[in-house]
C-alpha cells in the first residue's frame, strides 16, 4: 500500500522527471512505475506527509506542512469525494479525476502550486479523461 495525501493524486498524474532532489525523483519515479504499471495497488489516503514528501530533500525549505498544501489536499479530495484515512486502488482514484476533474480546474485547485506552469497536470488529466495510459518516467540519472 502507499500513502498519499490529497494534491499529490494529480502531481503522480503530471509526473514526468522532475523534482526537487535526485533521491525525491527516484522516489517518486518509483511509486509513479508502480502505479502506473499495477492500477490495482491500493493508496492510504492521508492528510499530511506521504510517501513522496518522506523524501524531501533536508537542504530545501519543507513545506509538507504548509497550510496552503493542506487546503490544496482538501480541495483535491472534496472534488474526488474521497477522506483522508480512506483508501482506493489507484484505478479508482484515477476513474474519479477523469470523472470529476477537468484540466482546467488545475488552475483552481493549484494556484499556488510552483509546478503548475509546467502544464504537465493538465496533459495527465487529458490522457485519464481519454482513456490513455500514462507515459512511461524518464530514466533515474
Amino acid at each position: 500500500m502507499i500513502r498519499l495525501r490529497g494534491h499529490h493524486l494529480l502531481c503522480l498524474l503530471g509526473y514526468r522527471g522532475m523534482g526537487y532532489s535526485q533521491d525525491y525523483v527516484s522516489n517518486m519515479t518509483q511509486i509513479y512505475e508502480t502505479l502506473r504499471k499495477n492500477p490495482e495497488t491500493r493508496i492510504r489516503l492521508v492528510a499530511g506527509p506521504d510517501d513522496l514528501c518522506a523524501r524531501f530533500p533536508v537542504d530545501k525549505p519543507y513545506h509538507c506542512q504548509n497550510a496552503s498544501v493542506h487546503r490544496r489536499d482538501a480541495a483535491v479530495l472534496a472534488r474526488l469525494g474521497l477522506k483522508p484515512s480512506g483508501w482506493a486502488t489507484w484505478s479508482e482514484i484515477q476513474e474519479r479525476i477523469a470523472q470529476r476533474v477537468e484540466s482546467h480546474d488545475i488552475h483552481g485547485l493549484c494556484k499556488t502550486c510552483s509546478w503548475r506552469t509546467y502544464g504537465v497536470c493538465e496533459e495527465g488529466i487529458v490522457l485519464v479523461r481519454s482513456g490513455r495510459p500514462l507515459p512511461p518516467a524518464p530514466p533515474v540519472d
